[in-house]
């Protein structure tokens, strides 16, 4: 196009058959760098929207008062456990009482709180994981530094394990499974 647009008359006229020919180009196969544009300036709005949505607020006294709840559970567990040791010396025989009498609560009664105490000290641990992750990204090492692949572990050889029916014997639901199957 620089000679064409040199002579007289004819550059303005190229240029719009130019423009004329992306125009009709692009409804056919749209525009990438376009939707690129359009696709961070979208990106752009939703991030501060999304910041914004997060922005914290001046504390109140509620919020205070719910954030020293939060740190309660685990002091508490830890000194309860401790407390327990201290019972345990100082009244043996109500000691062994309130212990037997946990023997009596069902297995998944146990399963239940383990799960709920594993997810709540989880779900702390994830959180404030994330919360230093976020502070100290980590720095991006070259891929001929990447560590090797673990070895994958060797098979157990199962040759003489029992049956499948055999082994759910002592619950019946998985026996009857094991016996479908």
């Amino acid at each position: 196009m620089g000679i064409i647009s040199r002579l007289p008359g004819i550059g303005p006229a190229a240029t719009a058959i130019g423009h004329a020919a992306t125009g009709v180009a692009e409804v056919f196969t749209p525009n990438a760098t376009r939707r690129m544009e359009l696709d961070e300036d979208a990106y752009a709005r939703a991030i501060t929207q999304h910041g914004a949505e997060f922005h914290h607020a001046p504390a109140h006294w509620f919020d205070a008062f719910v954030n020293g709840l939060n740190r309660l559970p685990r002091p508490a567990l830890a000194l309860g456990t401790l407390g327990l040791f201290a019972y345990a010396m100082a009244e043996p025989a109500g000691f062994g009482v309130r212990m037997t009498s946990l023997g009596t609560i069902p297995e998944p009664l146990w399963w239940l709180l383990g799960a709920i105490v594993s997810f709540y000290f989880g779900a702390r641990e994830a959180h404030y994981h994330r919360i230093r992750r976020a502070q100290n990204p980590p720095q991006g090492a070259p891929a001929e530094a990447a560590p090797e692949p673990a070895p994958a572990p060797a098979l157990r050889d199962m040759s003489n394990n029992p049956p499948i029916s055999d082994r759910f014997a002592d619950n019946a639901a998985l026996a009857d499974w094991a016996a479908t199957r």
